[in-house]
């Protein structure tokens, strides 16, 4: 069925030229061929003002060019970009060609085999960044290029005004330095003092029986020798063996009361010289006094306060034994009251002369500001030849 055409003057149909099937224009004087196209006729009115486009075996025509003037030339399209992938942000698209640049679709694919980046889909991507970096490789990178950065900014030389400052930071304050200095000072007297304390307490204990089992054995070794008889001895001198059994305590008996020569070795002393001069053991009457450290060097009187009435203390010489059994203590006392030394001491209950035994140390524990006194009664004197006496037999 033929479409309806409007007739025009002149003998031309639609006010345009009709190309034929060959690209030729028709004749003059016909009634297609007598103007060439324009695109102002009714079909360039059609297509909303825009220039109409013929193409024919490989020619077209734009606008007023006649057909075959130039040869065929492809629009230009953008290249297709992938989206971004989250989990491979370091694979980077190149910037598109500018309008004026064309790159076929063989060059472009061979300039991304050429540069590494990986072709094909989402996996194939991640698939290429996981060979060559890992799973985080973009954000591995990013570190090793800030740190190598920060690198280079620290080697950067710095002005005499930045190393002045810096110096000026870096620089204590006399403050820091005196707080510092006393600290080290505290810490310093905090370990003297625990290396003092531990010597007093442990290792002067340590040494000091060590002594005292000594000059025990060595007093022993002599009576079975012979070689000590009774009599007057020289301070420092040992010439007895004390017992307490209750207190699991055996220890030399040496004359004096020295520190150095006696008590500091471990050892009990005999007071015996000048005004505190006591008895002997072997005296018919008199009151046998004795002193000893109750801590430190060797502490042989540190639990004479547990003491009670009728427990046994023994005195073992040369050629015998002296057998007392305690009978009073004083808790505490002034360090000058001598008074308790006499033959009869006041405060012990005993009433009249007879052959006591004393004995004094230091109170409360650890200090010297009081002295604790332990009165006993001689009830067996026992010689060596009839064997030891029950209090240390059992």
């Amino acid at each position: 069925m033929t479409a309806l055409r409007p007739e025009r003057e002149s003998g031309a149909a639609y006010g345009e030229s009709f190309t034929d099937s060959y690209g030729d224009a028709g004749d003059q004087g016909t009634s297609y061929g007598q103007q060439p196209y324009e695109g102002s006729g009714a079909l360039g009115e059609w297509y909303g003002g825009e220039s109409y486009v013929t193409q024919a075996y490989g020619q077209q025509a734009y606008g007023d060019q006649s057909y075959g003037e130039q040869p065929y030339a492809e629009p230009y399209a953008e290249p297709y970009i992938p989206p971004a992938d989250d989990e491979t942000v370091a694979l980077r698209v190149s910037a598109p060609p500018s309008a004026g640049e064309s790159m076929r679709p063989s060059a472009a694919s061979s300039a991304a085999s050429a540069a590494g980046s990986p072709t094909g889909g989402r996996a194939a991507r991640r698939k290429a960044a996981k060979r060559r970096h890992g799973r985080h490789g973009g954000t591995r990178q990013a570190s090793e290029a800030a740190e190598s950065g920060s690198e280079e900014q620290s080697a950067a030389p710095l002005s005499r005004v930045e190393a002045r400052r810096q110096a000026r930071a870096r620089k204590a304050s006399p403050a820091t330095v005196a707080s510092r200095a006393i600290g080290e000072v505290f810490i310093t007297t905090g370990v003297l003092m625990l290396l003092f304390v531990s010597y007093q307490l442990w290792w002067t204990n340590v040494r000091a029986h060590a002594q005292a089992d000594k000059e025990a054995s060595s007093l022993q070794d002599d009576w079975a020798n012979g070689k000590r008889n009774p009599g007057t001895f020289e301070p420092g001198q040992g010439f007895a063996i004390l017992h307490i059994p209750k207190l699991d305590v055996v220890v030399p008996i040496a004359e004096g009361i020295s520190n150095k020569k006696v008590l500091d070795r471990g050892m009990v002393g005999h007071y015996g010289e000048g005004k505190l001069k006591t008895a002997m053991p072997g005296d018919k009457t008199g009151n046998f006094g004795l002193a000893g450290h109750r801590n430190t060097h060797g502490e042989p009187f540190r639990y004479i306060n547990r003491l009670a009435q009728g427990d046994e203390i023994v005195v073992e010489t040369q050629d015998k034994y002296f057998v007392y059994k305690m009978a009073s203590i004083l808790p505490v006392t002034s360090p000058s009251n001598v008074s308790v030394l006499e033959p009869v001491p006041p405060g012990s209950g005993f009433t009249k002369a007879g052959r006591y035994i004393t004995l004094t140390t230091c109170t409360p524990e650890f200090t010297s500001k009081y002295r604790l006194i332990v009165w006993g009664k001689m009830v067996e004197e026992r010689p060596r030849s009839k064997g030891k006496p029950d209090a240390l037999v059992s």
